[in-house]
């Protein structure tokens, strides 16, 4: 017998990141961080190993009435106020001009479980990036929802004719599609889509949609650390020429934004052409956050709606500190890279920089191999995710030779 039901995955889950983490802290503490690289951690970290916390959001969030913190939100879709800036603040640049409706998730990570979970019933399957953050996977096959990976990269572009070669097949098994692109900022590899991609894609499910209701879920976690803030959301202007037969639900995360990893704020925002779809959307979306998670931490949400109203201006002055720290960091671990002949995907800003492994075989023996001589990475499909966010400047210099070597004598 057996309580769990019958359905369930009882196979342990593969803890590609917390592990090695816990395996990089004791080697520094045993070592010394003179002797340990530690290039894991998915978090922005200032100059001294110190987690980031931005003053301009925990000085005010600190000083919130104990009896804010304590309350319920006034909505399972988020309060009022909090839907309002969200939803300005992710589109902020973009003239949209879609009916539009947005539901409060615990961070980016709700807004993505809750898209899939919305729009794809047990035993469709989700498309989603070949190199990317598995728990696009995790989260439908947890829900009886298929996966299947599809192709990031031809050369330095964007693989449009290899999704498109998917989205067609997929089309003769269920009758809708839900893609999974991580845009702007690609964690793991930095990669941000041009206008153009997206105008094509845009153009392509416009096509699909003819016969096919199309989804896109746009996880927009990292939006804010892209090196032209100010042309970051550009691209969201392709979603006007969306027909009525395809929604985008953009997956926003105050973890990254607001370095609040910790209070689980985030929002789904649900775009779309036809009011009555959308208003179809929030009906599901509401349903579901009442029967999971319920309620969103109030303060979180006060929190984040005065920061970006009422102390935006020394929000972003701190935040884009951290910006340029992490352009430094990544121009040169990416130099030293060339220089060296270490080959990467192609990064363009973001937290991450992603080594190209030829296989999974090779990838695991490198991260092995690295950690024998002390330095700490995370393992990503066909890849080795490097963490420039949490990385120091000094340890960057001379990191991209060291892993070369390693990797010419692991291919010895």
């Amino acid at each position: 017998m057996k309580f769990t039901k019958n359905s369930a995955n009882l196979s342990r889950y593969a803890d590609t990141v917390f592990g090695i983490v816990a395996k990089a802290r004791k080697d520094i503490a045993e070592n010394g961080p003179e002797i340990a690289t530690d290039a894991t951690l998915g978090s922005l970290f200032d100059e001294d190993g110190k987690l980031v916390a931005y003053d301009s959001v925990f000085n005010h969030y600190d000083n919130i009435d104990h009896r804010v913190k304590a309350a319920y939100a006034s909505s399972f879709t988020g309060n009022p106020s909090f839907r309002k800036s969200v939803y300005e603040w992710a589109t902020q640049g973009a003239d949209l001009h879609l009916n539009s409706s947005v539901i409060a998730t615990p961070g980016g990570s709700g807004a993505v479980s809750t898209a899939i979970t919305t729009f794809l019933d047990a035993g469709e399957t989700l498309l989603y990036p070949n190199i990317g953050w598995e728990s696009y996977a995790l989260m439908a096959q947890e829900n009886g929802i298929n996966a299947t990976s599809y192709n990031m990269f031809d050369g330095d572009a964007f693989d449009l004719r290899g999704l498109k070669e998917q989205i067609k097949d997929l089309m003769t098994k269920q009758e809708r599609i839900v893609i999974a692109i991580n845009d702007p900022c690609h964690n793991p590899t930095g990669y941000s889509m041009t206008v153009e991609e997206w105008k094509d894609l845009i153009s392509f499910l416009n096509d699909c949609s003819k016969t096919h209701p199309c989804i896109v879920i746009d996880d927009i976690a990292y939006i804010d650390y892209s090196n032209d803030l100010a042309g970051s959301r550009n691209y969201m202007n392709t979603f006007n020429d969306i027909t009525d037969n395809v929604l985008i639900c953009i997956a926003f995360s105050c973890s990254k934004t607001v370095t609040s990893y910790g209070l689980r704020c985030g929002a789904a925002i649900v775009l779309g052409k036809d009011p009555e779809k959308v208003d179809e959307v929030e009906i599901v979306m509401e349903k579901k956050a009442r029967a999971t998670w319920s309620n969103i931490p109030n303060a979180a949400m006060e929190n984040f709606t005065w920061v970006v109203n009422e102390n935006k201006d020394a929000f972003l002055k701190e935040k884009q500190g951290y910006i340029d720290l992490m352009k430094k960091r990544s121009a040169l671990f990416l130099k030293e890279a060339k220089e060296c002949g270490l080959e990467t995907y192609p990064y363009k800003e973001g937290f991450f920089v992603t080594l190209v492994m030829k296989d999974n075989d090779m990838r695991d023996k490198v991260h092995a191999a690295l950690m024998d001589n002390h330095i700490y990475t995370i393992q990503v499909n066909l890849g080795i995710r490097v963490a420039v966010c949490s990385l120091p400047v000094n340890k960057v210099y001379g990191l991209a030779q060291k892993m070369k070597d390693i990797i010419d004598q692991v291919n010895a």
